[in-house]
């Protein structure tokens, strides 16, 4: 009998719990009052205030998403929506209290803070506790902070663009993080200025029965560049947790944005995040994905092609164990001609875990000449997992190239017999296989974060085989 049983994760590192403790938290539910006193809170403008009150509407009037992963067990009255911790806004890391402090740095921030990245933020559950960037870049003008103060600052920057790339009618989780959003990040790269060197934000969850819906708005000026990465983790505790964060990325003509994120969120938690990208003529943008965590997950990045040459690629892994439904993707809006995107997803299932590919590619009547090539392979490690692929391909001109590919299969007995006839044990051999199979994903990232995928990896197939 074929022994393909893999143990379930050995968490390490990502389920170190602090004390909840807590300079305020918000009373659980979803109220006006509640949305009011979060507003009175975080000092918001009057302009914010009035947008979190018609969030709040519009999120009372649509209903929940029916046809992805059953998360019926979310009950907002269970959910506390914003929690800041003991600690203000630090720009020195010796300043961050012990227990926080302890908890990035055994996730390893200060340290690739120091040998890889041009700045940093670190968020722990609804605030911004640390940042920092290098000097030479707010020389040229860029501006890497967290998104309360650019609400302050950069107010007509913040205004002109907050929410107009993820309307808050694009679905309900949406007009929930537009009512409860707290925490996150705001960058903006003048025009001509190459950011060599990533930008790093890292979301830490650790109050239990809370949720963290922290916002990032990137914009990369004409002919700029940047390299950003986010990453995400929490402990996992008995009752729900929920991540409704919102991503959006505004790409100028002719620049450059690759956006790389590792999600390791615990078993407990429902990520029902939202990220897209408006890209103009000529420019670019890249996304690079790896989901480990969360019980369930609903996630599918946009590109929307607006400018003539746009371009977009998007790499992306999930990694689903027993108990696990994640429903990830891509979405890809081809509006302009010469247009193209390419599309690279991997899935891993084990342990009864289920995996679920969901896209669109729309390549309008606008969209000439464009192309889009779409590859979706899932590796099952055993009899009864599950891996589903559900495209939406909607291509309305003649003069395209389109091609879309979807493969899923288990390890190769055959692959396996001649790895160990090369003195390899079969636990070891099945976990070459899989680095392989997530080596095109991991290989995108720096050197740093590809090390802490493999790592998750090896966390995932730990254990005895058997």
């Amino acid at each position: 009998m074929s022994k393909t049983k893999i143990e379930e994760v050995n968490r390490n590192i990502y389920d170190i719990k602090n004390k909840d403790e807590y300079d305020f938290k918000i009373k659980k539910g979803l109220t006006k009052e509640i949305i009011e006193e979060i507003s009175k809170q975080k000092n918001d403008p009057e302009w914010m205030k009035e947008f979190r009150l018609k969030a709040l509407e519009t999120y009372d009037k649509l209903e929940l998403p029916t046809w992805g992963p059953d998360i019926s067990e979310l009950n907002m009255e269970e959910i506390a929506t914003y929690v800041r911790p003991k600690t203000k806004l630090n720009s020195s890391w010796d300043d961050v209290p012990d227990d926080i402090k302890d908890t990035f740095d055994k996730l390893g921030i200060p340290e690739a803070e120091k040998s890889s990245l041009a700045g940093v933020g670190a968020q722990y559950d609804s605030e911004v506790v640390y940042h920092s960037m290098k000097e030479e870049l707010i020389a040229q003008g860029v501006v890497y902070t967290d998104m309360e103060t650019a609400v302050r600052e950069y107010p007509d920057l913040v205004k002109s663009h907050f929410m107009k790339c993820v309307p808050v009618n694009d679905h309900k989780f949406v007009a929930l993080h537009g009512a409860v959003w707290s925490g996150g990040s705001f960058v903006y790269v003048p025009k001509g200025v190459k950011v060599d060197i990533p930008l790093q934000s890292y979301f830490r969850l650790n109050s239990p029965e809370s949720g963290q819906f922290e916002h990032t708005l990137i914009i990369v000026d004409e002919g700029a560049s940047l390299h950003f990465i986010e990453g995400c983790s929490a402990p996992k505790y008995n009752k729900v947790n929920l991540h409704a964060g919102c991503v959006e990325l505004y790409v100028k003509k002719n620049a450059y944005l690759r956006y790389s994120t590792i999600e390791n969120w615990s078993k407990n938690m429902l990520n029902l995040n939202t990220k897209k990208a408006i890209v103009e003529e000529g420019a670019q943008v890249d996304w690079v994905t790896g989901s480990f965590g969360s019980k369930i997950s609903m996630l599918y990045p946009m590109s929307i092609l607006n400018g003539k040459g746009a371009k977009t690629e998007y790499t992306g892994i999930s990694f689903a164990g027993k108990g696990q439904n994640l429903d990830n993707g891509f979405k890809v809006i081809h509006n302009a001609p010469n247009t193209s995107s390419v599309v690279n997803a991997k899935s891993i299932s084990k342990n009864g875990g289920k995996c679920t590919y969901r896209s669109l590619v729309r390549i309008t009547e606008n969209a000439k000449n464009s192309k889009s090539s779409v590859s979706c392979d899932s590796l099952m490690l055993d009899d009864y997992s599950i891996s589903d692929t559900i495209p939406v391909n909607d291509i309305r001109t003649d003069e395209v190239e389109f091609s879309h590919e979807a493969k899923i299969g288990k390890i190769s007995d055959k692959t396996i017999f001649y790895l160990m006839s090369r003195g390899l044990s079969e636990e070891d051999a099945k976990a070459m296989i899989v680095r392989g199979f997530a080596y095109p994903i991991s290989k995108e990232l720096p050197v740093e974060y590809a090390v802490e995928m493999n790592n998750l990896i090896n966390l995932e197939l730990e254990g005895a085989i058997g």
